[in-house]
């Protein structure tokens, strides 16, 4: 069967919306310096978002959602790089569980389910752990102008934050998706 665009669409507006709300209201700021980071609950409705509708919608709602969070709340100078990678946390979450672990096929199966729901939300979240210091120093450094020693302390205090993010994800994405999944798997609009 087909997926239904529109469907799709209005899901994916659904979940950019989670994503703000979990950036924007669910979150705890850490001044550094002139800058700040944070630690949120934006990245668990990115990966969920993925698990329930795919990679590419996925992170589509992600960096929308968080994109929009970031212009509006005191982090417009980090958006551009938040939009790419949450597109990019969306897509390989909705690879290794769509792709590899063929979650569509095994929604009645709570144990496969969990298991590959942690797989995907571990992935995505290893690859924002590595990958999320060095674009942050290079973003800061280069585009921003920001001298490199601040840049890297910068960096070294965003890296943790990111680290607490990444394990909260992949607890909370996992667990939320085996129990919203079995209530939506009738949606089969939403189904590839």
């Amino acid at each position: 069967m087909k997926r239904n665009k529109t469907a799709v669409m209005c899901a994916t507006a659904l979940l950019a919306a989670l994503c703000y709300i979990g950036f924007q209201f669910l979150r705890i700021d850490i001044p550094i310096g002139v800058s700040k980071t944070a630690i949120h609950f934006g990245n668990t409705f990115c990966v969920l978002a993925a698990l329930l509708i795919g990679g590419p919608a996925g992170g589509a709602a992600g960096a929308i959602g968080m994109g929009i969070a970031d212009l509006t709340g005191g982090y417009a100078t980090s958006a551009p790089k938040t939009i790419i990678m949450k597109l990019m946390i969306g897509v390989i979450a909705g690879f290794i569980a769509h792709r590899l672990g063929h979650l569509d096929d095994h929604a009645d199966d709570k144990k496969y389910m969990l298991k590959w729901a942690l797989l995907a939300s571990s992935g995505a979240m290893l690859f924002n752990i590595i990958f999320d210091p060095i674009f942050s120093f290079f973003y800061k450094n280069f585009l921003l102008g920001i001298p490199s020693d601040a840049a890297l302390i910068m960096t070294a205090w965003s890296t943790g934050s990111t680290f607490i993010n990444a394990i909260t994800t992949i607890i909370c994405a996992s667990l939320l998706y085996v129990y919203i999944a079995p209530l939506i798997k009738n949606l089969r609009f939403l189904k590839k």
